[in-house]
């Protein structure tokens, strides 16, 4: 006996080595998703339109409608909404090319006035000529074609976003009854996967609906303004709205540029004065104690994850930033009950409680 607990001891990893252990296994699981973000991106995106749309299946189920009509449901519903969030980005994408094509002459002259200014100024001659290659026609021409390329590559990932949402569709349908095959045992598993859905729904609730706010009014402001294809800059507003902390300088930037090759510069200071009065009063001020309220997520935690989920799965990732960090923090803090300090420390003041 004691020779078997000798065994168990020189068996058992110092802590140093587990941690270690645990760190390099999460490198390795990283990598490979920067390495599949192609596929991963879709399917992560495909998830989040299921969990919106799916309690839709258990409202028709607990009106006596088959299984088969509740899934039919959540695929259709989920379609439309893939349908209109693609039909936005195509309109957007196709404005914004017509109009740069349409602005070189404008966006020539911006440039050559600033490097006159700077030349006048005393500046190096090689930061006025760096100035003029990045907005040169060229260059303009050249970023309206990698626009139309990546519209092309945006269009094969929705068809896997369909392929997803039907297969997941079907899939969410039968793990909904994992209770009823393997008893009370696995409830608390179902249990965190609920709660984690329920917060996804209340993050995009929220984002979606301050967004629309934010856009509405950008858009009536733009339009006050003159400012070229109005709508785009509402549709990029409300997109940016989801990529927490530094959406609003990402929905800010192009507007004012185009102000500024447009109007000139009083008109596009004013575009930044009325975008920090709108955006950052809602966004930054008002929005971020509801989305709090909604996931539990620190102002830190948040703002770290756009910069870590973008790294690993792209563009993407700054957008599903807050479900993915969710999903981890579900999987990994919410099944360990010595782990509450770490979800309090991640703001589920819910865990100080426990």
């Amino acid at each position: 006996m004691s020779n078997d607990r000798a065994a168990q001891r020189g068996g058992a990893l110092p802590p140093t080595i587990r941690i270690l252990l645990t760190l390099s296994a999460a490198v390795v699981a990283l990598a490979g998703m920067w390495a599949a973000r192609g596929l991963i991106g879709p399917a992560a995106i495909a998830a989040v339109i299921v969990i919106i749309c799916f309690p839709l299946g258990p409202a028709l189920a607990r009106r006596r409608a088959p299984r088969w009509v509740g899934s039919t449901a959540v695929i259709l519903l989920g379609y439309a909404i893939l349908i209109v969030l693609a039909w936005l980005m195509a309109f957007a994408i196709s404005e914004f090319i017509r109009l740069m094509t349409d602005l070189i002459p404008e966006v020539t002259k911006v440039v050559d006035d600033a490097v006159a200014l700077a030349t006048d100024l005393g500046l190096s001659e090689s930061i006025g000529d760096q100035l003029a290659n990045v907005f040169s026609a060229d260059t303009v021409l050249s970023f309206a074609g990698s626009l139309s390329s990546g519209t092309i590559n945006v269009l094969l990932g929705l068809f896997l976003i369909f392929a997803y949402v039907i297969f997941m569709s079907v899939d969410g349908a039968r793990y909904a009854r994992a209770e009823e095959a393997f008893g009370a045992k696995i409830r608390p598993v179902m249990e965190r996967m609920r709660d984690y859905c329920r917060g996804v729904r209340r993050y995009f609730v929220v984002n979606a609906s301050f967004g629309l706010i934010v856009a509405v009014i950008d858009t009536i402001a733009l339009m006050i303004l003159d400012v070229p294809i109005p709508l785009v800059w509402g549709i990029l507003a409300f997109v940016t709205n989801f990529v927490p902390n530094i959406g609003f300088v990402l929905g800010l930037v192009p507007p004012a540029v185009i102000a500024l090759v447009t109007a000139g510069w009083p008109t596009a200071l004013i575009v930044v004065a009325v975008y920090c009065v709108v955006n950052v009063t809602l966004q930054v001020l008002v929005q971020p104690k509801f989305v709090s309220d909604a996931v539990g997520l620190s102002l830190t935690l948040s703002f770290f994850s756009v910069l870590f989920w973008t790294f690993v799965i792209g563009p993407l990732g700054a957008i599903l930033a807050v479900p993915l960090t969710l999903l981890v923090r579900a999987l990994v803090l919410e099944s360990d009950p010595s782990s509450n300090w770490l979800r309090w420390l991640s703001g589920d003041d819910s865990a100080a409680r426990r």
